[in-house]
């Protein structure tokens, strides 16, 4: 019995670690950053959505972008269908940037060709009015 309950504390202990793990946005910063670009490819899988956008930069040349959402799950929930943006719309995003500069972000608002805006990091946040 004993060795029953020990089993039991070491592998919870274990898979809330590597929940934890998974979970960690420690690769990203703290500040937000806003971008505007062309809309390449858009992945609505689980357990984390991708958007990869076109962003010109400062010299003119254009940079893909990897955007990190919420599950597919997570979206279709609050309303964000696979038509809602497609390739080739012109979106602005409100995202945390990635800690060593690369171009990457997680994503926390949205805003669609239609104007639209929606928080796609999944959380319940109050809308944004300077957007």
């Amino acid at each position: 019995m004993r060795f029953s309950v020990s089993l039991a504390v070491i592998c919870a202990v274990c898979l809330t670690v590597v929940a934890s793990a998974h979970h960690s946005h420690g690769q990203y910063a703290e500040t937000f950053t806003d971008v505007t670009g062309v809309v390449k490819e858009v992945h609505f899988v689980t357990p984390h959505s991708w958007v990869y956008i076109e962003v010109k930069g400062k010299d003119g040349t254009p940079r893909l972008w990897a955007l990190e959402a919420t599950s597919r799950q997570g979206l279709e929930r609050m309303g964000v269908t696979k038509a809602y943006i497609k390739a080739g719309d012109t979106i602005k995003a409100r995202c945390n940037p990635l800690r060593d500069g690369t171009n990457g972000c997680l994503l926390g608002f949205l805003k669609a060709a239609d104007g639209t805006v929606k928080n796609w990091d999944g959380g319940d946040v109050p809308e944004l009015k300077d957007f």
